[in-house]
């Protein structure tokens, strides 16, 4: 393959991405509203329900900013949806986690969630629906491997 045809192939996916983003906040945005949560705050809360995380490390778990993560953490903790415990490993980065009131939040999403899931695997198939996540995930993982783009 050329040179030019793999830069095309980049560019298009690179554009297919921006594009499934867009798509994506949207709809994360509609299925949160319901819930009294946006698509960021249900990202961040997202991100440590199965534990606690530091704000550094749902950053890197998310691929944006640690502080973007803190401003939505910090709003989170403010209006009862999350809280910040000590860290074992660390005394200054303290740790968020979700509050009752948080989880109660974001399972108030699960059927909303579950119905594009399922209206997903009807329009691409179970096992489509499973190849695209596991592109999407090899994708992720090479980009994290690839040293910085020369000039």
């Amino acid at each position: 393959m050329s040179v030019r045809a793999r830069q095309d192939l980049l560019s298009r996916t690179a554009l297919g991405v921006f594009r499934l983003n867009g798509q994506f906040l949207s709809v994360s945005e509609e299925l949160a509203r319901p819930a009294g949560l946006t698509a960021a705050w249900w990202q961040v809360l997202g991100a440590v329900l199965r534990e606690p995380l530091p704000v550094a490390g749902i950053a890197r778990s998310m691929g944006i900013t640690r502080q973007s993560v803190q401003r939505v953490a910090d709003l989170l903790a403010a209006k009862g949806l999350a809280e910040y415990v000590p860290n074992p490993a660390h005394r200054r980065a303290k740790l968020l986690r979700p509050t009752d009131a948080g989880r109660a939040a974001v399972a108030r999403i699960g059927p909303g969630h579950a119905s594009l899931a399922t209206r997903l695997a009807a329009e691409l198939g179970d096992d489509g629906l499973a190849e695209t996540v596991r592109v999407l995930e090899r994708l992720a993982r090479v980009l994290d491997t690839l040293p910085p783009t020369e000039p």
